[in-house]
């Protein structure tokens, strides 16, 4: 399990990883993906309580 968490760490600090996180952070940033994630979280803990 170790090895899988210290792949992911290398290709965050890599270039491209970078660059998906920056990605990411503008994707959550934008209130319409915002309604969406709590659209999705909110179907998911109705199905799972």
């Amino acid at each position: 399990m170790t090895k899988i968490i210290d792949r992911v760490r290398a290709y965050l600090r890599s270039p491209q990883g970078k660059q998906q996180m920056d990605k990411a952070k503008r994707m959550a940033r934008d209130p319409h993906n915002q309604e969406k994630a709590r659209r999705f979280f909110d179907r998911f803990r109705r199905r799972h309580h």
